[in-house]
């Protein structure tokens, strides 16, 4: 039996968590402690569940999308994300070549197969493209030579080759045949996203009906000039039945814009995701992605070489959850619910996530510090399924 003891990030007080690889098995309030002030921690960390990133496409030199991708790579995501309090993650592959895309995903669906502990860190895959706009700036950083319309045999492919893991899907909805392609996928369980898109409103309206429920990294993936009132943002802002995923970077979208996206999609919901590439966390300089040119800027965040276009990100959780806190002026447990209870309704998978701090619900638990104002959380330990995945002192 583990014990990690520290403040609740959602009510202040302190509390000890007992728990082992079949989950949280006791909580109690330690009797030789006094209540604490929520964001008061009097040198005592934080004890959150794990954080539930639905966007990853990789980190580091490593990604889901290369057509070198290996078991390592997994590995090695997974093991960086956990440095940064995130203990669950959905792997993201971009556009890409229907063969690449087979073959990555049967590599991630062999380890997930014989390796428990991955298998709880991945709760499922989501598969951004190849059906996105072919339109400079929609298209974002994706590479024009697989764009292509959808094809729901293409799509059956896909879920054999997972196992059955595909989870998200992100498409333009004006590409032919996208409303039906949308239908058929919600038919399927699958969480059809708008995003990479140009669309105009009605169309918006039509996936929504169709069964569209998310819209990715809302307010990128875009042009950089739109109508200022009838527009994909707006509409898609406008529609209750959408979940939005936002890139709360510092980078990707101003404060005030992250501010009234926020009060558009309320707490119940707005997701925060990474959007972590292939590049992040690498040294500033220009290299090769595909066949397209990335820039790693000394400020962190990536681009296409002379223009303003982004070209995924480079942050992680700790860093985003801090930044969302300091523009939404929202409670830090507030914040953390964007990035585990949110995701884990929108997919359907509360009993495989810790959405707070309960008894039997998974261990997935970060221990960090934080004080409001820095730019990230301090990451000190962090379990998942009960097992530990990263401690700052080793």
């Amino acid at each position: 039996m583990n014990t990690v003891r520290g403040i609740s990030v959602f009510d202040g007080r302190e509390i000890e968590v007992q728990f082992d690889e079949g989950g949280i098995r006791d909580l109690l309030e330690p009797q030789d402690s006094a209540s604490t002030e929520c964001g008061d921690t009097a040198g005592k960390p934080f004890v959150s569940p794990g954080f539930v990133d639905v966007q990853v496409n990789g980190y580091r030199g490593s990604d889901y999308s290369l057509d070198e991708f290996g078991e390592h790579d997994l590995r090695a995501i997974h093991r960086h994300l956990a440095e940064s309090g995130t203990t669950q993650h959905i792997p993201t592959i971009v556009t890409s070549p229907q063969d690449r895309l087979l073959r990555n995903l049967g590599i991630i669906a062999e380890v997930l197969d014989r390796d428990p502990l991955l298998q709880s860190a991945v709760p499922g895959l989501h598969i951004e493209g190849p059906y996105v706009s072919s339109e400079d700036g929609p298209r974002g950083a994706h590479d024009p030579s697989y764009v292509r319309d959808p094809d729901y045999g293409e799509y059956r492919e896909w879920q054999t080759a997972s196992g059955n893991r595909i989870r998200i899907v992100t498409l333009a909805p004006e590409r032919s045949g996208s409303i039906e392609f949308i239908e058929k996928l919600a038919a399927d369980g699958v969480c059809v996203a708008i995003g990479h898109s140009g669309a105009e409103p009605d169309t918006i309206r039509r996936a929504v009906k169709a069964g569209a429920r998310l819209s990715t990294h809302i307010g990128n993936g875009s042009h950089a000039l739109i109508p200022r009132l009838r527009n994909y943002i707006w509409e898609q802002l406008a529609q209750d039945d959408l979940w939005a995923s936002i890139i709360c970077d510092g980078f990707h979208l101003p404060d005030s814009v992250v501010k009234v996206f926020h009060r558009a999609k309320g707490l119940s919901r707005l997701i925060l995701v990474s959007d972590a590439a292939l590049l992040g966390g690498k040294a500033p300089g220009i290299y090769k992605w595909g066949q397209i040119d990335v820039e790693v800027f000394p400020d962190g965040h990536l681009g296409l070489p002379g223009t303003s276009f982004l070209a995924g990100a480079a942050h992680l959780l700790d860093w985003d959850i801090a930044h969302c806190q300091r523009f939404t002026g929202l409670a830090l447990g507030e914040v953390i619910r964007l990035c585990t209870l949110n995701p884990a309704r929108m997919l359907g998978i509360e009993d495989a996530v810790t959405t707070g701090l309960s008894i039997d619900q998974p261990a997935n638990l970060t221990v960090f510090d934080y004080s409001e104002g820095e730019p990230r959380l301090q990451i000190r330990h962090v379990w998942c399924a009960g097992r530990e995945v990263f401690n700052a002192k080793a």
